[in-house]
């Protein structure tokens, strides 16, 4: 099996700042953290990797420090990684994104599976993994939350619904997109640490994916941010407290109060 997976570094959501010209995220001088949900997707990767061998690749498109994030996905036990990396990659919306990590993905050669994972918690839009899959033309299962099995080219997947979950069988080559009961990452041996420190990291632009300045970056994105503000307040807060049945109470008188329920 040859498994790809994509991973982004994102910044670490207690020191999140917005450009207040451009609207976008102020990733210099902020420290930045492996999109945890990417790991849940390495791990994926990892599991299937003890179970039926082969190799796993692991791919990202951001700044020159991202290759950090390569090296710790190295470091849990990743053969191999791969850095998208270049000015014009900058501001990229979820399209530009997919075609740009797709780009990426076609260089690396032939997969089994892509596994992404649900959605990057600077953006939140888990807009990237289906996209991508569009851009490879492959089928894809998102929100899978258990591998059941994979035989003879096909794979069963559980994917998280509201009410429960269903089970997919989908034809590889394939890509899914992960949530974090899939199970949790492992941890990092000294044998791999020392690997990752070592190992040699490409680092590929527009013009060795093939891509053309005009179809990347923020000139290849067809959505941007208009603006960015915090919400307004909501008027004043009560925090109840005080048994159950006190706060019941109290909470009715609220509402009543507010005229928002009527009881006799």
């Amino acid at each position: 099996m040859n498994v790809i997976v994509c991973l982004k570094q994102v910044p670490d959501s207690k020191n999140i700042k917005i450009d207040p010209v451009t609207n976008t995220l102020q990733r210099q001088g902020v420290e930045s953290i492996v999109n945890p949900f990417d790991l849940y997707a390495l791990e994926a990767a990892l599991r299937i990797k003890d179970e039926f061998h082969g190799k796993v690749s692991v791919i990202s498109m951001g700044p020159p420090q991202a290759e950090n994030a390569l090296r710790e996905a190295i470091s849990y036990g990743a053969d191999e990684a791969v850095l998208l990396s270049d000015r014009n990659f900058a501001g990229a919306d979820t399209l530009a994104t997919s075609r740009t990590l797709a780009a990426g993905i076609a260089k690396m050669g032939v997969f089994d599976l892509v596994i992404c994972g649900k959605q990057a918690i600077d953006g939140d839009t888990a807009q990237v993994g289906p996209g991508l899959a569009q851009n490879l033309k492959a089928p894809h299962v998102a929100f899978v939350k258990k591998i059941q099995g994979i035989e003879n080219g096909r794979m069963v997947v559980h994917r998280m619904m509201d009410d429960g979950y269903d089970v997919v069988e989908i034809t590889l080559p394939a890509l899914i997109t992960v949530v974090k009961e899939i199970g949790e990452p492992r941890v990092p041996s000294f044998k791999a640490k020392m690997r990752a420190k070592k190992i040699g990291i490409p680092i590929w632009d527009c013009e060795e994916i093939g891509l053309s300045e005009s179809v990347v970056g923020l000139k290849g994105s067809p959505t941007w941010v208009e603006r960015i503000f915090a919400p307004e307040p909501r008027g004043d807060r009560e925090l109840l407290e005080g048994e159950p049945k006190v706060q019941v109470t109290r909470l009715i008188q609220h509402l009543k109060e507010d005229q928002v329920i009527k009881l006799s």
